[in-house]
C-alpha cells in the first residue's frame, strides 16, 4: 500500500491535456472533492512514487499500449519493455506512456485510470 504524504489529500498524476484526465479532475470537482494535480510535461514523474507505483500494482498497467506515444515507438522499442526495470526507463523518459490519470487516494491507495463507478464506490 502506498501512503501520500499528507493522507487527507488526493493526488492526481496526469497530462493537464489528456481527455481521461480532463473527466477523472471534472468528476473530483463535481464531487466537491479537493485534490491536488501533478502535471508530468512541467514538474516530471516522481521517481520515488514510480517505484512505489510500480510495486503496489505492477508495470504492466502504467504503460498505456493502447496510447499514440507507445504506437509511435519503434518496434524494437516497444519490444524492449520486458520488466519492471526496463518499463521504468521508458515511463522516466517519454511520461506520457504511462496510464492516466494515476490516483494517489487519501487514504494511501493507488489507482490507475478513470472508472466513475469505482471512483464513486471509493469515495462513498
Amino acid at each position: 500500500m502506498i501512503r501520500a504524504m499528507n493522507k487527507d489529500i488526493i493526488i492526481v498524476y496526469g497530462i493537464p491535456n489528456c481527455d481521461t484526465v480532463k473527466k477523472a479532475r471534472a468528476w473530483l470537482a463535481a464531487q466537491g472533492r479537493a485534490y491536488q494535480f501533478h502535471d508530468f510535461k512541467r514538474q516530471g514523474v516522481p521517481e520515488r512514487r514510480l517505484d512505489d507505483w510500480i510495486r503496489a500494482l505492477g508495470w504492466e498497467p502504467l504503460i498505456n499500449t493502447r496510447g499514440t506515444t507507445w504506437r509511435r515507438l519503434d518496434e524494437a522499442r516497444r519490444a524492449s519493455v520486458t520488466d519492471a526495470a526496463t518499463a521504468r526507463r521508458l515511463m522516466q523518459e517519454e511520461p506520457s506512456v504511462i496510464k492516466r490519470p494515476v490516483v494517489q487516494w487519501a487514504d494511501g491507495e493507488t489507482s490507475v485510470g478513470f472508472d466513475e463507478a469505482a471512483w464513486r464506490s471509493r469515495l462513498g
